[in-house]
C-alpha cells in the first residue's frame, strides 16, 4: 500500500482496470485505489473504537460498581440519535461530505482525547463520563451517515454492495482486534492509553479523507441550491434545497422505503437478538454453559462474517430480496427453538447468521443508494431514528415474551410472527400490482402494471 496520503489521488482508471458493470467479486469496490485507503482507515478507526468500548464498560463497573450504570452509560450516548438524527441527516446533506466527515471525525478524536487525559489525571467521575458520552452520541448523528455515504460516493453505484460487504467484513475485523489489543494496552500502559490510541484512530481518518477521490462512474453527490422565486405549483419541495420535514415526508411516501423499515423493524424486536435469545436457550432448556454459549457465539460470528462476503456479491439488492432473506431466516429461528440438542442448534446457527448479514448488506444498499442523492443523508437520519426505537424497545419486548413463553417459545413465536407478517406483506403487494395483459398484434404479453412500485 503506498506510504503516503497523497498518493490516494486516482490515475485515470482504477489499479486494475475500470469496472466491467459485471464482476460479482466481493471485494470488487477495492479495484479502486480510494475505496482500498477508505477501508484501511476505517479498520484503523474500528479497532480504536473497540479498544475504548471494551475499556469503558469496564471502567464504569470500576467508578460505580453497578452494572446498570454501565448500560446507563451506553443508553446515554445512543439517545441523541432518536430526536437528532434528522438533524444530523440535514446537515449531511447541507455541508460538503467530506469536510463534515473530516470535522466529525476530528471532533469524535477531541472527545476520545479528553477522556484520556481526565483518566489519567483521575479525574473522571460518572457525571463527566455521561456528558462525554452524550457529546460522542450527538457527534455520531453526523458522522454515521457522512461516513455511510461517503464511502459510497467513492465507487461506482453497481459496486456500492460490495464497499457495504467491505465495510461489515472490516467493522468485524476492528471488533475483533479492537477487543483483544484493549487488555493488552491497558496492561501494559493504561486504560487511558486505551482512549489515546481511539483518538488517534479517528485523527487517522480525518487525515486521510481529504485525500480521497470518486472512481470512474462514482455518483457524484448533488450540491444544495437555494431556490429562485416561486416554485410552480405541484412541484414544490422536490429541489436539492428540501427541507428536514420533507425529507422525512419522502421517506414516508416511499413505499419501498417503508416496506423496508416494515421488514428490518419487525426482524428486529421479535428475531436477530440471538445474545439473548440463544443465550438463555442454551443454557436453559438445552443445559449447557458458558462454554457452550461461547460456541454458539463462535458460529455467529462466523456466519456473520461469512454473510457479508456473500452480501458483497450482489449487485442490485432490493426490498423483495431483504424480504424474502429475512422470512428465511425466521423458519430457521423456529428450527432452531425446537433444537432437540446443541448439535442441531450449531447446524441452525450459521445459516442464521449468513441470511441475516446478507440481508443487512442488502437493506443498506437499498437504503443508501434509492433516494436522490440530495436526500440521502435525511433519509439516513430516518433511518437513525427509527433504529433508535428498535434498539432501545426490542429487547425489552423480547424479554417480556422470554418471561411468558419462555426462550422456545420466543424463538418460535417471533419466527412465526416475522414470517406470517412478510408473506402477508408479499400477498398484499401482489393484489395491489396484479398482472395486466397486454394484447398485441403478436398475441397477449403479461406484465406488471405501469404503475407498480419497483421493489
Amino acid at each position: 500500500m503506498p506510504s503516503s496520503p497523497a498518493s490516494l489521488s486516482p490515475a485515470p482508471e482504477s489499479a486494475h482496470g475500470p469496472s466491467d458493470g459485471t464482476s460479482r467479486s466481493p471485494w470488487r469496490s477495492l479495484r479502486y485505489r480510494s475505496m482500498r485507503w477508505w477501508s484501511f482507515a476505517n479498520f484503523v478507526s474500528n479497532t480504536g473504537t473497540w479498544m475504548q468500548l471494551t475499556v469503558q464498560n469496564l471502567l464504569v463497573l470500576q467508578i460505580t460498581g453497578s452494572a446498570a450504570a454501565t448500560g446507563l452509560s451506553m443508553s446515554v450516548q445512543a439517545a441523541p440519535a432518536l430526536l437528532m438524527s434528522l438533524l444530523g441527516g440535514a446537515a449531511v446533506d447541507r455541508w460538503p461530505r467530506k469536510v463534515t466527515a473530516t470535522v466529525s471525525q476530528a471532533l469524535l478524536g477531541t472527545v476520545a482525547f479528553v477522556m484520556a487525559l481526565l483518566v489519567a489525571l483521575d479525574r473522571l467521575d460518572m457525571t463527566s463520563l455521561l456528558v462525554l458520552a452524550a457529546v460522542t452520541g450527538i457527534v455520531a448523528t453526523v458522522d454515521n451517515p457522512a461516513c455511510a455515504l461517503l464511502g459510497n460516493d467513492l465507487v461506482p453505484p453497481e459496486d456500492v454492495p460490495s464497499a457495504i460487504g467491505v465495510g461489515a467484513l472490516v467493522h468485524s475485523a476492528g471488533r475483533l482486534l479492537g477487543a483483544a489489543l484493549a487488555g493488552v494496552t491497558v496492561g501494559f500502559l493504561g486504560t487511558a492509553a486505551a482512549y489515546t490510541a481511539n483518538g488517534l484512530s479517528f485523527l487517522f481518518v480525518a487525515s486521510v479523507i481529504p485525500f480521497l477521490r470518486p472512481a470512474p462512474g462514482a455518483a457524484r453527490p448533488t450540491k444544495p441550491t437555494k431556490p429562485v422565486g416561486r416554485a410552480p405549483a405541484g412541484r414544490r419541495g422536490t429541489g436539492p434545497d428540501m427541507t428536514v420535514r420533507q425529507g422525512l415526508a419522502f421517506f414516508a411516501r416511499r413505499p419501498r422505503l417503508v416496506a423496508l423499515a416494515g421488514v428490518t423493524g419487525i426482524s428486529a424486536v421479535f428475531g436477530r437478538n440471538y445474545g439473548l435469545t440463544l443465550a438463555v436457550l442454551v443454557t436453559g432448556p438445552l443445559a449447557g454453559g458458558a462454554g457452550a454459549f461461547g460456541t454458539v457465539s463462535t458460529v455467529l460470528a462466523v456466519g456473520g462474517i461469512v454473510g457479508a462476503v456473500l452480501g458483497a456479491r450482489l449487485r442490485r439488492p432490493s426490498v423483495r430480496l431483504v424480504g424474502t432473506l429475512a422470512a428465511t431466516g425466521a423458519v430457521l429461528q423456529v428450527a432452531a427453538g425446537l433444537s432437540p440438542s446443541m448439535a442441531v442448534l450449531l447446524v441452525l446457527v450459521l445459516p442464521m447468521a449468513v441470511v441475516e448479514s446478507v440481508s443487512d448488506t442488502a437493506g443498506t444498499a437499498v437504503l443508501q443508494t434509492d433516494p436522490p442523492a440530495h436526500l440521502r443523508g435525511r433519509v439516513l437520519g430516518v433511518w437513525g431514528s427509527i433504529g433508535t426505537v428498535w434498539g432501545l424497545g426490542g429487547p425489552p419486548a423480547l424479554g417480556l415474551l422470554m418471561e411468558l413463553a419462555g426462550a422456545r417459545g420466543a424463538l418460535v413465536t417471533g419466527g412465526l410472527i416475522i414470517a406470517g407478517a412478510i408473506g402477508a406483506g408479499f400477498l398484499l403487494r401482489g393484489r395491489r400490482n396484479p398482472t395486466v395483459v397486454l394484447r398485441t398484434e403478436q398475441g397477449d404479453v403479461a406484465g406488471r402494471a405501469e404503475l407498480s412500485t419497483a421493489a
